[in-house]
């Protein structure tokens, strides 16, 4: 395993990071889980990223259980807040100074951990005055509940923004957590060069498009049975923007590529976004501890520049650039 720094800080996290978005406490079972997470910790997985939304708290619960017993200074806990936990009520989520409060002490109760390593706005609330929200994720340091603090899926001026609030309160805001892949690229023409500037690194999510660029969708037929495409509780509508024929020949194209550099279409896909300076690490999911063992092989790998322009001739104009859909796809309001 390869280590990263994350921002402009001293703290090193693991180029590959163990997330547990649409799997623990709702795919799988947990024993499973607890494999899955053992695996990622027996291939030098040092870093761990959760949410409190996550299955309405429960992977949170299932992560905590996982890692009990195991040395928490060799750990990096990552987990978030915004969306809406518990019965949904008018305070059970956004950003505001109660809601961040309450959701921190939660998220360590399951997490069974006194801080997380890294505290993340999940997203930008547009309800709450950002000036409140960084105040209270400052105090949330203060009270060494958290050591570093993050966000998910903001816009190059939204960070520069909670960048220049959290400096003037004494804390560091260190990463942005966004999507990215070789066919989602929205960040590259503003959120990574804001973030360069201000010393913040990205730490990516789903950089195989939810299982896309594993190859394992093919042109004109049924997605396998039990993958994420036929996942009706969320996973189908997630991935439905790249089950488009045009876009999944052209992911077949990246086959030779793979091959003649030895890895498979996932460890090409992970490989791809750590070629980027300004990404710290790629978070990457498991519903088999086989799939973690696979995709750990992309740390340390290096992309020739030949290979990349194959890559990017390979998938011509279906890959998605525009900045504009960060905030496209974010919520307009607080959600409930």
């Amino acid at each position: 395993m390869e280590f990263r720094y994350l921002g402009n800080s001293g703290l090193k996290i693991s180029e590959i990071t163990y997330g547990n978005w649409l799997t623990h406490g709702s795919q799988v079972e947990n024993d499973v889980a607890t494999q899955c997470v053992h695996a990622a910790l027996d291939n030098g997985i040092t870093t761990f990223d959760t949410a409190d939304v996550y299955a309405n708290t429960k992977a949170e619960t299932v992560l905590g259980e996982a890692l009990k017993g195991q040395r928490r200074e060799s750990l990096e806990i990552f987990t978030k807040v915004y969306w809406p936990t518990g019965p949904g009520g008018p305070n059970d989520s956004g950003l505001s100074r109660k809601h961040i409060m309450e959701s921190i002490n939660g998220s360590l109760r399951r997490l069974q951990t006194d801080y997380v390593d890294l505290y993340q706005a999940h997203r930008f609330d547009t309800e709450t005055p950002l000036e409140e929200t960084m105040q209270a994720f400052a105090d949330v340091v203060r009270q060494g509940k958290a050591l570093y603090i993050g966000v998910s899926e903001w816009t190059a001026d939204q960070i520069r923004a909670g960048h220049a609030l959290a400096k003037d309160l004494g804390v560091q805001l260190v990463s942005s957590q966004p999507q990215y892949s070789m066919l989602w690229r929205v960040i590259e023409d503003e959120v990574v060069p804001t973030c360069r500037e201000l010393g913040i690194s990205q730490v990516v999510w789903s950089p195989i498009a939810q299982g896309v660029l594993t190859g394992k969708y093919l042109p004109g037929q049924p997605p396998p049975e039990g993958s994420r495409a036929t996942d009706a509780s969320g996973g189908a509508d997630m991935i439905k923007r790249f089950m488009d024929d045009d876009v999944l020949t052209r992911v077949q194209d990246l086959k030779p590529v793979a091959d003649d550099l030895g890895l498979s279409m996932a460890q090409l896909a992970i490989a791809w976004v750590l070629q980027n300076d300004n990404v710290a690490t790629a978070l990457v999911g498991a519903s088999r501890p086989e799939q973690v063992h696979d995709n750990v092989k992309a740390a340390g790998v290096k992309i020739p520049a030949e290979a990349m322009e194959r890559i990017d001739e390979a998938l011509g104009s279906i890959v998605e650039t525009d900045p504009g859909k960060t905030a496209e796809n974010a919520p307009k309001r607080r959600p409930s």
